[in-house]
């Protein structure tokens, strides 16, 4: 594992928690010679985790819209920062950079971001570890959701097992580490289902 996206939002947030966890995050990836994928701008949690990451003499690759570069929201002091058309290429190219995927606290661009993600590995489409950083709770809501699909048949257990969770940066980092990615015969458990 060498690159790992994080999804984070372009606001700070209410919280110093936030704030303190991105820059705590992006020193650990720097630490660990990982690389940090992100959406390329320089506001918000963006901007603290690329700088701290920056700060620690880590590489930082940025993934940013023309449209959004050109109002000037890109960090122009990240080691390679890469212009696309639109927001389509842009995960595209995170996805495609990344070996593991972070979600930090953010808006619905977080959201999508790390749902889509989960719904790539849920198709086996990718074999990456995806993870939620669970900053002061900020995912204790999701959690509980993606538990009540399960409870509801709409996820397999299996699939909500590919929601790593932690509070911690250290400890959501270890468990990428020893991530093993799993399958799920999905034909062959419909059928059993069905016969029971």
């Amino acid at each position: 594992m060498k690159n790992i996206c994080v999804f984070c939002g372009s606001s700070p947030g209410e919280r110093e928690a936030y704030i303190t966890t991105a820059r705590r995050l992006g020193g650990l990836l720097a630490q660990r010679g990982l690389t940090l994928i992100y959406g390329g701008g320089n506001s918000g949690l963006m901007g603290e985790i690329a700088q701290a990451a920056l700060q620690a003499n880590g590489k930082v690759i940025g993934v940013i819209p023309r449209s959004m570069e050109q109002r000037e929201l890109a960090h122009r002091g990240v080691t390679e920062l890469h212009v696309v058309d639109n927001m389509h290429q842009r995960k595209a190219l995170m996805a495609e950079l990344a070996d593991g995927f972070i979600a930090m606290p953010g808006g619905l661009g977080t959201l999508e971001e790390i749902a889509e993600a989960l719904t790539w590995a849920q198709l086996e489409f990718h074999h990456k570890p995806c993870g939620l950083l669970n900053v002061d709770g900020f995912y204790d809501s999701l959690a509980l959701f993606l538990d009540h699909m399960v409870s509801e048949g709409f996820l397999h257990p299996q699939h909500r097992a590919l929601a790593l969770v932690s509070a911690d940066p250290q400890e959501l980092l270890d468990q990428f580490e020893s991530y093993t990615p799993i399958h799920v015969d999905k034909i062959a458990m419909a059928h059993k289902k069905r016969v029971v």
